[in-house]
Protein backbone atom coordinates (compact mmCIF):
# COMPACT_ATOMS: atom_id res chain seq x y z
CA UNK A 1 0.00 0.00 0.00
CA UNK A 2 1.14 3.26 -1.08
CA UNK A 3 1.01 6.00 1.56
CA UNK A 4 -0.08 8.64 -0.67
CA UNK A 5 -1.31 10.67 1.89
CA UNK A 6 2.51 11.50 3.37
CA UNK A 7 3.82 12.19 0.09
CA UNK A 8 0.97 15.20 -0.28
CA UNK A 9 1.68 16.27 2.75
CA UNK A 10 5.41 16.31 2.38
CA UNK A 11 5.02 17.80 -1.48
CA UNK A 12 2.81 20.82 0.26
CA UNK A 13 5.77 21.47 2.73
CA UNK A 14 7.94 21.58 -0.05
CA UNK A 15 5.70 23.71 -2.16
CA UNK A 16 5.33 26.40 1.11
CA UNK A 17 9.21 26.20 1.07
CA UNK A 18 9.65 26.99 -2.27
CA UNK A 19 7.56 29.50 -2.41
CA UNK A 20 8.87 31.49 0.79
CA UNK A 21 12.25 31.37 -0.74
CA UNK A 22 10.82 33.04 -3.78
CA UNK A 23 9.21 35.77 -1.72
CA UNK A 24 11.96 36.42 0.24
CA UNK A 25 13.99 37.20 -3.25
CA UNK A 26 11.64 39.01 -5.07
CA UNK A 27 9.82 41.35 -2.40
CA UNK A 28 6.58 40.36 -3.40
CA UNK A 29 3.75 37.93 -2.76
CA UNK A 30 2.91 34.88 -4.03
CA UNK A 31 -1.32 34.69 -4.41
CA UNK A 32 -2.44 30.96 -3.19
CA UNK A 33 -5.46 29.52 -5.17
CA UNK A 34 -6.61 26.35 -3.58
CA UNK A 35 -8.85 24.19 -5.65
CA UNK A 36 -10.48 21.16 -5.49
CA UNK A 37 -12.39 18.61 -8.30
CA UNK A 38 -15.10 17.04 -7.18
CA UNK A 39 -15.55 13.11 -7.09
CA UNK A 40 -18.27 12.86 -9.92
CA UNK A 41 -16.36 14.19 -12.56
CA UNK A 42 -13.81 12.43 -14.86
CA UNK A 43 -10.30 13.57 -13.17
CA UNK A 44 -10.79 14.29 -9.20
CA UNK A 45 -8.75 15.69 -6.66
CA UNK A 46 -7.44 19.06 -5.29
CA UNK A 47 -4.35 21.14 -5.50
CA UNK A 48 -3.15 24.14 -4.55
CA UNK A 49 -1.69 27.06 -7.54
CA UNK A 50 0.69 29.53 -6.14
CA UNK A 51 1.36 32.02 -9.07
CA UNK A 52 3.24 35.58 -8.81
CA UNK A 53 2.76 37.82 -11.44
CA UNK A 54 4.57 41.58 -12.13
CA UNK A 55 7.10 40.79 -9.14
CA UNK A 56 10.02 43.10 -8.64
CA UNK A 57 12.53 40.48 -10.42
CA UNK A 58 9.83 37.69 -11.70
CA UNK A 59 7.52 39.00 -14.25
CA UNK A 60 5.48 35.27 -13.69
CA UNK A 61 6.55 32.82 -11.22
CA UNK A 62 4.24 29.97 -10.24
CA UNK A 63 4.78 26.76 -7.99
CA UNK A 64 1.69 24.07 -8.31
CA UNK A 65 0.93 21.33 -6.32
CA UNK A 66 -1.72 18.58 -7.29
CA UNK A 67 -2.96 15.05 -6.04
CA UNK A 68 -5.60 13.88 -8.83
CA UNK A 69 -7.35 10.93 -9.51
CA UNK A 70 -8.95 9.38 -12.63
CA UNK A 71 -10.92 6.51 -14.19
CA UNK A 72 -8.45 6.25 -17.25
CA UNK A 73 -4.62 7.08 -17.76
CA UNK A 74 -5.40 9.54 -20.72
CA UNK A 75 -3.34 9.03 -24.09
CA UNK A 76 -0.17 10.78 -22.88
CA UNK A 77 0.71 8.19 -20.24
CA UNK A 78 0.49 5.53 -22.50
CA UNK A 79 2.02 6.14 -25.50
CA UNK A 80 5.58 4.99 -23.80
CA UNK A 81 5.48 1.51 -24.82
CA UNK A 82 6.19 -0.38 -21.82
CA UNK A 83 2.89 1.56 -20.53
CA UNK A 84 0.52 0.48 -23.33
CA UNK A 85 -1.46 -2.46 -21.35
CA UNK A 86 -2.23 -0.01 -18.40
CA UNK A 87 -4.75 2.07 -20.91
CA UNK A 88 -8.03 1.93 -19.35
CA UNK A 89 -7.00 1.62 -15.67
CA UNK A 90 -7.57 4.18 -12.42
CA UNK A 91 -4.81 6.32 -11.71
CA UNK A 92 -3.28 8.54 -8.81
CA UNK A 93 -1.05 11.11 -9.55
CA UNK A 94 0.64 13.73 -6.96
CA UNK A 95 3.32 16.59 -8.55
CA UNK A 96 5.11 19.52 -7.77
CA UNK A 97 5.96 21.91 -10.49
CA UNK A 98 7.30 25.34 -11.24
CA UNK A 99 7.88 27.41 -14.05
CA UNK A 100 9.85 31.45 -13.35
CA UNK A 101 10.21 33.63 -16.57
CA UNK A 102 12.35 36.58 -15.21
CA UNK A 103 11.66 39.92 -16.07
CA UNK A 104 15.40 40.70 -16.89
CA UNK A 105 16.76 38.47 -19.79
CA UNK A 106 19.77 37.82 -18.36
CA UNK A 107 18.36 36.03 -15.72
CA UNK A 108 17.03 32.85 -17.07
CA UNK A 109 13.56 31.01 -17.24
CA UNK A 110 13.66 27.56 -15.07
CA UNK A 111 11.62 25.09 -14.92
CA UNK A 112 10.91 22.04 -12.40
CA UNK A 113 9.20 19.40 -11.53
CA UNK A 114 8.83 15.71 -9.85
CA UNK A 115 5.75 13.53 -9.93
CA UNK A 116 4.48 10.04 -8.86
CA UNK A 117 2.08 8.39 -10.79
CA UNK A 118 0.29 4.96 -9.58
CA UNK A 119 -1.96 2.86 -11.55
CA UNK A 120 -4.46 0.83 -10.25
CA UNK A 121 -4.30 -2.04 -12.64
CA UNK A 122 -4.54 -5.98 -11.01
CA UNK A 123 -1.01 -5.09 -10.20
CA UNK A 124 0.03 -1.52 -8.55
CA UNK A 125 2.41 0.25 -10.77
CA UNK A 126 3.77 3.40 -9.71
CA UNK A 127 6.67 5.36 -11.51
CA UNK A 128 8.60 8.76 -11.34
CA UNK A 129 8.88 11.74 -13.54
CA UNK A 130 10.65 15.18 -13.33
CA UNK A 131 13.65 17.01 -13.49
CA UNK A 132 14.63 20.78 -13.99
CA UNK A 133 16.43 22.40 -17.42
CA UNK A 134 17.42 26.12 -17.75
CA UNK A 135 16.75 28.46 -20.85
CA UNK A 136 19.05 31.59 -21.16
CA UNK A 137 18.31 34.59 -23.08
CA UNK A 138 21.87 35.49 -22.80
CA UNK A 139 24.30 33.23 -21.54
CA UNK A 140 26.74 32.57 -19.24
CA UNK A 141 28.96 29.38 -18.52
CA UNK A 142 29.66 29.67 -15.20
CA UNK A 143 25.70 29.70 -14.31
CA UNK A 144 25.08 26.80 -16.87
CA UNK A 145 28.27 24.54 -15.00
CA UNK A 146 26.70 25.77 -11.27
CA UNK A 147 23.09 24.61 -12.86
CA UNK A 148 24.75 21.14 -14.27
CA UNK A 149 26.48 20.70 -10.68
CA UNK A 150 23.44 20.90 -8.76
CA UNK A 151 21.67 18.43 -10.67
CA UNK A 152 24.47 15.99 -10.53
CA UNK A 153 24.91 17.00 -6.84
CA UNK A 154 21.31 16.13 -5.93
CA UNK A 155 21.68 12.87 -8.34
CA UNK A 156 24.80 11.45 -6.65
CA UNK A 157 23.49 9.53 -3.67
CA UNK A 158 21.31 7.68 -5.85
CA UNK A 159 24.36 6.43 -8.23
CA UNK A 160 26.76 7.81 -9.75
CA UNK A 161 25.22 6.73 -13.37
CA UNK A 162 21.88 8.88 -12.61
CA UNK A 163 22.77 12.44 -13.67
CA UNK A 164 24.89 11.51 -17.06
CA UNK A 165 21.79 9.20 -17.82
CA UNK A 166 18.89 12.16 -16.97
CA UNK A 167 21.41 15.02 -18.57
CA UNK A 168 21.25 12.92 -21.82
CA UNK A 169 17.21 12.65 -21.71
CA UNK A 170 17.04 16.03 -21.37
CA UNK A 171 19.22 16.85 -24.17
CA UNK A 172 17.07 14.68 -26.03
CA UNK A 173 13.63 15.71 -24.25
CA UNK A 174 13.75 19.55 -24.32
CA UNK A 175 14.60 19.92 -28.04
CA UNK A 176 11.92 21.13 -30.68
CA UNK A 177 12.05 18.67 -33.81
CA UNK A 178 10.64 21.72 -35.94
CA UNK A 179 13.13 24.33 -35.19
CA UNK A 180 15.64 21.21 -35.15
CA UNK A 181 17.29 23.19 -32.06
CA UNK A 182 17.23 22.66 -28.12
CA UNK A 183 15.31 25.17 -25.86
CA UNK A 184 17.55 25.62 -23.57
CA UNK A 185 21.09 24.38 -22.17
CA UNK A 186 18.88 21.54 -20.46
CA UNK A 187 19.49 19.65 -16.85
CA UNK A 188 17.99 16.40 -15.83
CA UNK A 189 14.44 14.77 -17.11
CA UNK A 190 13.42 11.18 -16.07
CA UNK A 191 10.25 9.53 -16.83
CA UNK A 192 8.81 6.01 -16.24
CA UNK A 193 11.28 5.75 -13.67
CA UNK A 194 11.15 2.75 -11.16
CA UNK A 195 14.66 1.74 -11.02
CA UNK A 196 15.01 2.45 -7.26
CA UNK A 197 11.80 0.85 -5.65
CA UNK A 198 9.38 3.00 -4.41
CA UNK A 199 10.77 4.29 -0.95
CA UNK A 200 14.45 5.21 -2.57
CA UNK A 201 12.43 6.65 -5.88
CA UNK A 202 10.31 8.87 -2.97
CA UNK A 203 14.11 10.19 -1.94
CA UNK A 204 14.99 10.90 -5.31
CA UNK A 205 12.06 13.01 -5.83
CA UNK A 206 12.35 15.47 -2.63
CA UNK A 207 16.17 15.49 -3.63
CA UNK A 208 15.49 16.73 -6.83
CA UNK A 209 12.87 19.46 -5.71
CA UNK A 210 15.07 20.44 -2.68
CA UNK A 211 17.91 20.84 -4.89
CA UNK A 212 15.93 23.70 -7.11
CA UNK A 213 16.56 26.68 -5.19
CA UNK A 214 20.28 26.24 -4.89
CA UNK A 215 20.45 25.42 -8.50
CA UNK A 216 18.28 28.53 -9.40
CA UNK A 217 18.44 31.14 -6.69
CA UNK A 218 22.22 32.11 -6.78
CA UNK A 219 22.09 33.18 -10.78
CA UNK A 220 19.64 35.28 -10.48
CA UNK A 221 20.79 37.01 -7.74
CA UNK A 222 23.91 37.56 -9.85
CA UNK A 223 22.13 38.40 -12.81
CA UNK A 224 19.02 40.61 -12.10
CA UNK A 225 20.80 43.91 -12.09
CA UNK A 226 22.30 43.96 -15.10
CA UNK A 227 21.14 46.63 -17.08
CA UNK A 228 18.71 45.68 -20.05
CA UNK A 229 16.91 47.81 -22.83
CA UNK A 230 14.22 47.08 -25.69
CA UNK A 231 17.13 45.30 -27.53
CA UNK A 232 17.41 42.52 -24.86
CA UNK A 233 13.35 42.43 -24.16
CA UNK A 234 12.99 41.85 -27.76
CA UNK A 235 15.40 39.05 -27.91
CA UNK A 236 13.95 37.67 -24.88
CA UNK A 237 10.33 37.99 -26.27
CA UNK A 238 11.69 36.45 -29.34
CA UNK A 239 13.21 33.48 -27.33
CA UNK A 240 10.18 32.85 -25.16
CA UNK A 241 7.84 32.05 -28.23
CA UNK A 242 10.07 29.27 -28.68
CA UNK A 243 9.10 28.10 -25.11
CA UNK A 244 5.46 28.15 -26.46
CA UNK A 245 6.08 26.32 -29.13
CA UNK A 246 7.46 23.49 -26.98
CA UNK A 247 5.01 23.24 -24.34
CA UNK A 248 2.09 23.20 -26.50
CA UNK A 249 3.72 20.65 -29.43
CA UNK A 250 6.17 18.53 -27.35
CA UNK A 251 5.57 18.28 -23.67
CA UNK A 252 3.94 15.59 -22.33
CA UNK A 253 3.01 17.25 -18.99
CA UNK A 254 0.91 19.81 -20.31
CA UNK A 255 -0.92 17.07 -22.92
CA UNK A 256 -1.39 15.19 -19.88
CA UNK A 257 -3.05 17.42 -17.98
CA UNK A 258 -5.23 18.97 -20.85
CA UNK A 259 -6.38 15.30 -21.81
CA UNK A 260 -7.30 13.83 -18.32
CA UNK A 261 -9.58 17.22 -17.78
CA UNK A 262 -6.98 19.18 -15.79
CA UNK A 263 -7.36 22.57 -14.54
CA UNK A 264 -6.36 24.75 -17.51
CA UNK A 265 -5.34 27.84 -15.46
CA UNK A 266 -2.59 25.79 -13.53
CA UNK A 267 -1.69 23.85 -16.90
CA UNK A 268 -1.14 27.19 -18.59
CA UNK A 269 0.63 28.95 -16.18
CA UNK A 270 3.86 27.75 -17.32
CA UNK A 271 3.35 30.24 -20.81
CA UNK A 272 5.27 32.83 -20.56
CA UNK A 273 3.27 36.68 -20.11
CA UNK A 274 5.00 38.19 -22.92
CA UNK A 275 5.87 36.29 -26.08
CA UNK A 276 6.91 37.25 -29.47
CA UNK A 277 7.72 35.89 -33.60
CA UNK A 278 9.79 37.11 -35.69
CA UNK A 279 9.41 35.88 -39.66
CA UNK A 280 12.72 34.19 -40.32
CA UNK A 281 14.79 35.91 -37.99
CA UNK A 282 18.36 35.65 -37.41
CA UNK A 283 20.93 37.53 -34.88
CA UNK A 284 23.98 39.54 -36.12
CA UNK A 285 27.17 37.56 -36.40
CA UNK A 286 28.88 38.42 -33.65
CA UNK A 287 26.33 39.47 -31.28
CA UNK A 288 25.59 38.16 -27.75
CA UNK A 289 22.44 36.89 -29.49
CA UNK A 290 24.10 34.81 -32.12
CA UNK A 291 26.47 33.32 -29.21
CA UNK A 292 22.96 32.04 -27.24
CA UNK A 293 22.85 29.49 -30.41
CA UNK A 294 26.64 28.96 -31.17
CA UNK A 295 27.92 28.74 -27.54
CA UNK A 296 24.66 27.22 -25.77
CA UNK A 297 21.71 25.81 -27.31
CA UNK A 298 24.00 22.98 -28.08
CA UNK A 299 24.36 20.19 -26.57
CA UNK A 300 27.77 19.89 -24.60
CA UNK A 301 29.01 18.53 -21.65
CA UNK A 302 29.01 21.37 -18.84
CA UNK A 303 30.50 19.68 -15.67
Amino acid sequence: MIDTTKIHRDLRALQEHIVTALEQVDGRVFFHDAWQRPANQSLCGQGVSCVLEKGHIFERAGVNFSHVHGDTLPAAATAIPSRKQLAGHRFEALGLSLIIHPENPFCPTVHMNVRLLIVHAPTVTFWFGGGMDLSPYYGFTEDARHFHRACRDALMPFGADLYPQFKKACDAYFFLPHRNEPRGIGGIFYDDFSALGLSRGIEMMYAVAKAFLPAYLPIVTARCNIPFGERERTFQAYRRGRYVEFNLTCDRGTLFGLQSGGRTESILMSMPPVAQWRYDYRPEPGSAEAQLYSDFLVVREWI
